[in-house]
């Protein structure tokens, strides 16, 4: 068995694509880690703005009002994507409603939107797994970029094997992580009430950074809402991979929503409230005995004992395999993307497992970029986040309410189009508030790669319409006006691999050069030209072929070969020139750096700097 079938799986045929796709147990991990697993980072980065007000001020007033507001637009967003689930069975992503609703602009802004908030989504929850790693363990605090880059090819080998695949992989994670922290709220919520609602820490909180504030600003309270709202990023993702569910897609994806949407509320609302009652706030970061205000929390209620590195385990797996969202949707939008010739079109092409490999590398490469710059801290990269997720969750929202628009015949437009109009709303205000607030912490970033990406988008569909513009040619074909080209082989010496060339070269032509270089290695070609070559040809009464001997005073080979094409190019200029480049061809990859590296820069020169009348072609010769 190859090793590639061991690591990858065995390729699928196409006909196994309707195997491929899965249920609502499935789709949960698939699309649904990165928003459940956001509540073991989202009430921590709400809770870090807090720090200056102190525990009392800060957490015990202002936390639980913070993720209400949260939770409410979370509910809305919910509302607004069961309708475009719907409206959009085969894919609604934002690239895809914006650009019918509102335009190409619209869609192209949504996509670049959504391409950096799907890298950072998979940088974020593999450097947050990483966090809660450290938290328990920290003697591996120094090796967490280390770890981060180790998980994220885990991820990526993983999603190499097919979407049925990775669902089952990353389903037990999912469920235990949900199950230790619904555990944990509810012990800790039982707690609260047995005790008059002053429970006893197992084990005891770090102590509280003093405040260095007295009073809440709204400045401060934009900010604290801004970064609890990186809880919200994964909401889109089962609207974007809708054509990855079963028949009926649109309600196996729905169901999905719903769950993940329902556990999310529970897990965000009831981590809150367990760090309030059991007095829990954040850490510097930065410190060295650093815990998350996960681990502090757990540890508050059970201790630390099997079921807190049970909990913290699972935190980790969950975490690190949130990634898993990007990597199911991001190659799915960078293929509707190249569809519509705003990305390379590699992109559309399905690999080994009937899943659009091309997205994988792409997001594994760019997510590895920013955890090395950012040095997997999870602090460093939300101030990036949701910008794009929450512009994106806009112009679909503003789509969906054209979209309806569009239909006044259907049923329930009104509460539909009410549905969706609220939610472009909210999402447009949250919007602005996270913009404002994340601005100089790192936003600023986003504001600036989002029309970078554009202009990319854009100059890469302006080649490809130029490029089927030139190739278009609707006319019949030519018959007229044809003769044999004139035929080059490159050669240093005579023997098995220049043969072939040369016989090659005698069915296409009868004007054959054969252009050696005499350097100040030994010349191998001359002695058996007259004998090897010039004897059987007049022998067989076939026309000669011309040796050209071209002095090279500065040792150099592959310019005077070039040198002279571009030359009998101009000479012929109604002739085609076929340039024979003998090639070996060896048993392993490996073996290459050994052979043809003057035919591989030849060949680069005259793809370059030839035109449509030089045509290269390679005679291989297996060793």
């Amino acid at each position: 068995m190859k090793v590639a079938d061991v690591l990858l799986g065995r390729p699928l045929a196409t006909a196994a694509e309707h195997d491929e796709h899965i249920g609502v147990a499935a789709g949960i991990p698939i699309f649904g880690l990165d928003g459940l697993t956001s509540a073991a980072y989202g009430p921590e980065a709400a809770m870090t703005l807090l720090i200056p007000l102190g525990f009392v001020a800060g957490v015990q007033h202002w936390l639980l009002p913070i993720f209400a507001a949260i939770l409410t637009l979370l509910v809305i967003l919910y509302f607004s994507y069961r309708q475009t689930i719907e409206a959009y069975p085969n894919g609604g992503g934002s690239f895809t409603v914006a650009s019918e609703n509102l335009g190409d602009g619209a869609g192209l802004l949504a996509a670049a939107a959504l391409m950096i908030d799907y890298i950072l989504t998979a940088a974020v929850g593999i450097s947050a797994g990483v966090t809660a790693l450290v938290s328990a363990l920290p003697a591996l605090h120094p090796h967490q970029l280390l770890l981060c880059l180790l998980i994220l090819m885990l991820i990526a080998l993983i999603n190499l094997r097919g979407v049925k695949e990775s669902g089952f992989a990353f389903m037990l994670p999912t469920f235990l992580f949900v199950g230790t922290l619904i555990a944990t709220i509810g012990v800790g919520v039982f707690q609260y009430f047995t005790t008059g609602g002053h429970p006893v820490p197992v084990s005891a909180p770090p102590p509280a950074i003093p405040a260095t504030m007295q009073f809440m600003t709204l400045w401060l309270l934009m900010k604290a809402f801004a970064s609890g709202c990186a809880a919200m990023t994964g909401v889109e993702a089962v609207s974007n991979g809708v054509t990855a569910f079963k028949e009926p897609k649109s309600k196996h994806a729905n169901q999905a929503l719903t769950i993940i949407i329902g556990i999310l509320i529970v897990l965000l609302f009831g981590l809150s409230f367990v760090a309030k009652a059991y007095g829990v706030s954040a850490m510097d970061p930065d410190a060295s005995n650093y815990q998350s205000v996960l681990s502090i929390a757990v540890a508050a209620v059970f201790g630390r004992g099997w079921f807190y590195f049970l909990t913290m385990g699972s935190v980790l797996a969950a975490l690190s395999f949130s990634a898993n969202t990007a990597f199911a949707d991001f190659p799915r939008m960078a293929r509707a993307i190249a569809l519509k010739d705003y990305f390379p079109h590699v992109f559309i092409l399905r690999g080994r497992r009937l899943l659009f490999s091309h997205g994988v590398y792409a997001l594994t490469g760019f997510t590895a970029i920013i955890l090395i710059i950012f040095k997997g801290v999870t602090d460093r990269l939300i101030p990036l986040y949701a910008i794009g997720a929450f512009l994106a969750f806009t112009l679909s929202q503003a789509g969906m309410v054209r979209h309806w628009m569009k239909c006044p015949d259907e049923r329930g437009r009104s509460l539909k189009l009410f549905l969706n109009g609220l939610g472009a709303i909210a999402t447009g205000t949250t919007l602005v508030v996270v913009l404002v607030a994340k601005f100089t912490a790192g936003a600023w970033l986003t504001a600036l790669l989002v029309p970078l990406l554009i202009a990319i988008m854009l100059s890469i569909k302006k080649h490809y319409t130029r490029v089927r513009a030139e190739t278009a040619d609707p006319t019949p074909l030519r018959t007229t006006g044809l003769q044999d080209p004139i035929v080059v082989i490159p050669m240093a010496r005579w023997d098995k691999i220049s043969e072939k060339a040369m016989r090659f070269g005698m069915i296409m032509s009868k004007n054959i050069k054969v252009v050696h270089v005499a350097s100040d290695e030994p010349n191998l070609l001359e002695p058996a030209w007259e004998s090897q070559v010039l004897t059987p040809v007049r022998a067989s009464n076939l026309p000669e072929p011309e040796l050209v001997n071209i002095a090279s005073d500065y040792r150099y080979v592959v310019s005077p070969i070039m040198d002279y094409l571009l030359k009998l190019q101009q000479k012929n200029p109604g002739c085609k020139i076929a340039v024979l480049l003998p090639e070996l061809v060896v048993d392993h990859w490996w073996w290459n750096f050994l052979h043809n590296q003057r035919v591989s820069i030849l060949k680069l020169l005259l793809l370059v700097r030839g035109n449509q009348r030089i045509v290269v072609v390679s005679i291989p010769w297996y060793l």
